[in-house]
């Protein structure tokens, strides 16, 4: 029976150990280096890229291939966090058990630490087509993680977000917003880890279809959390939602049906993985984890 949870701590601890090794030791400004680290080392998930590592074991990939362009990912990532946090947008003071980067720095170090995540995640992904094998499907990869998190991806769901607050949005424009503000980096983890492992165009469809129900199933449960989970698991305030106005699932469709939601998202992105057999088992289990998450 596979164990995810140790298969999480390992993947995991490699990721940590990479990003320990990638960020600078020291450099002309100390203090913005402090923050970077303070924000990435702070534990949390890891949940992008160690999606990036499952897909591609799933197509048969020892995964360690792709653990740059994962830690790549997750210093997007933390500059979003770091962001997202600041007080001209979600003005949150907690983040994963601790004070959020502008309240144990100030704001303007907050956000040059997230510019400087941000700028280093590019450097290693350069660094990592430059001494591929295949530096084609690394310029691809870093193509697609740009458009990702960028104007056309993270960054336009994230303004989405914003200018949504106080106003009732239609479903079907909620899961769009989503689809870019959360969903465009989750999938693109999942899709350069499909091809470091040089998946073929019916692998890399089906990860595809899975990292697209993945991803907004993983909203609606963040979205419940926020309304009845636990601020000490989460490492976070709850009711921040709410108290914003914010369009939410539980607020446009009620608990239970948004419950019911997630459940039948998971189902579909199983349904994406029949082609891979037991490869993908790490892949079925993170998404069956998001139905009972608590943080």
């Amino acid at each position: 029976m596979f164990d995810l949870t140790q298969y999480l701590d390992h993947k995991s601890d490699l990721v940590n150990q990479t990003l320990q090794a990638v960020l600078p030791e020291s450099g002309p400004s100390r203090r913005v280096l402090e923050a970077m680290r303070y924000s990435l080392m702070a534990g949390g998930k890891r949940l992008r890229p160690v999606l990036c590592l499952a897909a591609a074991e799933a197509v048969g990939s020892s995964g360690r291939e792709a653990i740059s362009t994962a830690c790549a990912i997750e210093m997007i990532h933390t500059y979003s966090l770091i962001h997202d946090d600041l007080p001209a947008m979600d003005d949150d003071r907690l983040r994963r058990g601790r004070p959020t980067c502008h309240v144990a720095f100030d704001e303007a170090t907050a956000i040059l630490a997230g510019d400087a995540l941000l700028t280093l995640s590019f450097e290693l992904l350069a660094e990592t087509a430059e001494r591929s094998r295949h530096p084609g499907i690394s310029i691809a990869n870093l193509k697609e993680i740009a458009q990702a998190a960028g104007c056309t991806g993270m960054i336009a769901g994230q303004m989405q977000d914003m200018g949504a607050e106080g106003r009732t949005l239609p479903v079907e424009h909620l899961e769009a917003l989503h689809r870019l503000k959360t969903g465009a980096m989750i999938r693109v983890s999942v899709r350069c880890g499909a091809r470091i492992g040089n998946a073929d165009a019916a692998q890399l469809q089906a990860l595809s279809d899975y990292a697209e129900h993945f991803g907004l199933a993983f909203q609606v449960t963040d979205d419940i959390l926020n309304v009845e989970g636990d601020p000490a698991e989460m490492g976070k305030a709850a009711g921040t939602d709410s108290a914003r106005d914010k369009n939410t699932y539980p607020a446009l469709l009620g608990l239970p049906k948004s419950k019911r939601l997630a459940q039948e998202l998971v189902e579909k992105a199983l349904s994406a993985l029949t082609i891979f057999e037991h490869k993908s088992a790490p892949l079925e289990a993170i998404a069956r984890y998001l139905l009972t998450r608590r943080r």
